[in-house]
Order: C-alpha cells, then sequence, then structure tokens
C-alpha cells in the first residue's frame, strides 16, 4: 500500500485505527485503506455506525457552544481525533475569539492534521498523549501553556470512553482530571451504549474493533452516569445524544437510533 506524503512514517497502515474509521464515518480522506475495510465491515453490522459518528459530533458541537454561552474560556479536549467541519476551536473561537483549546490525541494522523490545521493559531495546540496517562496530560508544556486550571475549565472526552477497558480504571482517570479543575470547570462525555441494541449487533461490532488497537467496551447509561462522580449534572442528565439540547424538536425523535449516551456535569464549589 502507497503511504501519501501526510501520514507520519511511524505508523502501520495495514492496521486499522479507530480515529480513522471515525473520519471516514464522517464523510473525511484522512484514512487508509484498512480503515476503510474494517469501517465498512462495521457498518455492514451496525448500519447505523455513520449516523452514531455524526450525532455525536453535532452533540459536540452544541456544547461547546452551550459552555461558551456558560462563560468557558478553556477547553482540553481528549481524544479529539482527526479535524472536521466543526472543531471546538471554530465554534468557540467564533464566539469568544480569546477562547484558549488544546487537543488531545494519541493518533499520529489526528495530531498531525490537527496541527496543519492549527499553524498560526496562539490560542490552540495539540499534543500527542493518551487519556490513560492524565497527569502526562497535565503537565505537558502545551497543556500548562494554554490551560489556567486556577479558572473554569471544560474537559471533553468524547466518543473515547468505549474505547477505555474497565482494567484501565477510567472513574480512575476521571478523578484525576476532576481533582485538577477549579470551581465551575465541566466534565463533556459521551459514549456507545448497548442499551437499545440487540445482542448480535453488539457481538458483531465488537468483532470488527477487535482487529484494531482499541477494542470495544460498551456501557450502560448507569455505568456512563456513574463517571460524573463529584459533578453536578446539567439538565437533560445523560441521555441519548440527540436529545441533549436539541435545536428541534424533531431532531431528537429516534434518538436511540444514535446509540451514543452523553453528557454534561459541572464542578460545583
Amino acid at each position: 500500500m502507497q503511504r501519501p506524503d501526510w501520514a507520519p512514517d511511524d505508523i502501520d497502515i495495514e492496521r486499522p485505527s479507530v480515529a480513522r474509521m471515525y473520519d471516514y464515518y464522517l464523510g473525511g480522506s484522512h484514512n487508509f485503506a484498512a480503515d476503510r475495510v474494517a469501517a465498512r465491515a462495521m457498518v455492514e453490522a451496525v448500519p447505523d455506525a455513520p449516523l452514531m459518528a455524526q450525532a455525536n459530533r453535532a452533540f459536540l458541537r452544541r456544547v461547546v457552544q452551550y459552555l461558551v454561552d456558560s462563560g468557558i474560556r478553556q477547553f482540553l479536549d481528549i481524544g479529539s481525533g482527526i479535524p472536521t467541519v466543526g472543531n471546538v476551536h471554530e465554534i468557540a473561537q467564533r464566539a469568544a475569539p480569546d477562547a484558549r483549546v488544546v487537543y488531545v490525541d494519541v493518533d499520529p494522523v489526528a495530531v498531525a492534521h490537527s496541527q496543519e490545521i492549527l499553524a498560526g493559531n496562539g490560542n490552540a495546540a495539540v499534543v500527542r498523549e493518551d487519556l490513560r496517562r492524565p497527569e502526562a496530560i497535565l503537565r505537558h508544556p502545551e497543556v500548562t501553556r494554554l490551560i489556567d486550571f486556577t479558572q473554569p475549565v471544560a474537559v471533553m472526552v468524547v466518543a473515547v470512553l468505549h474505547f477505555i477497558p474497565h482494567s484501565d480504571h477510567p472513574e480512575d482517570v476521571l478523578r484525576t482530571l476532576r481533582v485538577a479543575l477549579a470551581p465551575g470547570s465541566h466534565l463533556v462525555l459521551s459514549q456507545a451504549s448497548d442499551d437499545t441494541r440487540s445482542g448480535v449487533e453488539r457481538v458483531e461490532a465488537e468483532r470488527v474493533y477487535r482487529s484494531t488497537d482499541n477494542p470495544l467496551c460498551i456501557r450502560s447509561r448507569a455505568e456512563l452516569t456513574a463517571f460524573f462522580d463529584g459533578f453536578t449534572l446539567v439538565d437533560p442528565g445523560v441521555v441519548w445524544v440527540p436529545q441533549w439540547r436539541p435545536e428541534t424538536p424533531e431532531s431528537a425523535e429516534n434518538a436511540e437510533q444514535a446509540v451514543f449516551l452523553g453528557g454534561v456535569g459541572r464542578l460545583d464549589g
């Protein structure tokens, strides 16, 4: 397989990447043949997979607008993925030019493409790091340069937690991040759930993602809600992502088809 010019030399383009599969679902072009094969297998197993990705991305955009309207000017987007239309810095800085954004992702293609997009933007940066290493994220020079943790911060972990197994103790990861935050900060979470899906679809989805470095770990609404420990949930709580403050009532119809649950928590003083 020919390696395109934008692909970093240190990645295996023969092995599917969850970030590049997600890019494919969203209609992006920063993916390889192996990613497309895996993504198409996922769509065959779960035909709503592209809808799921699109609904989750729309949730992210609505949340960022809500946070900016609430006065948040600092965003730490962990597991940010490959940039596409409606990135956090675009939404936040359009409404508040002084907003500061740090993206964090472990995928080198996501990081390289983000660096290209953010060139010349002094209030935004990208860091290559893993959610499972929260201490390394918090002390990274680019994070400490742009984020003042004595002031409110929005920490966004969107469409990532279903790649963090129980054995990696995601509750401890989120607790470490929470301890670093000032009152008024927010935590944004979303992840895939099988609360309304057949067992067959779950088995097939898990089979597809076992070909990647990030097997799926599906969770229930109760499990995702528990990750907001220490935060006060913002209305309407943990819901299917189209139901989170929809722009129109129609856009929240058949919300369970989106498969992603999401919510926003506020850290009170």
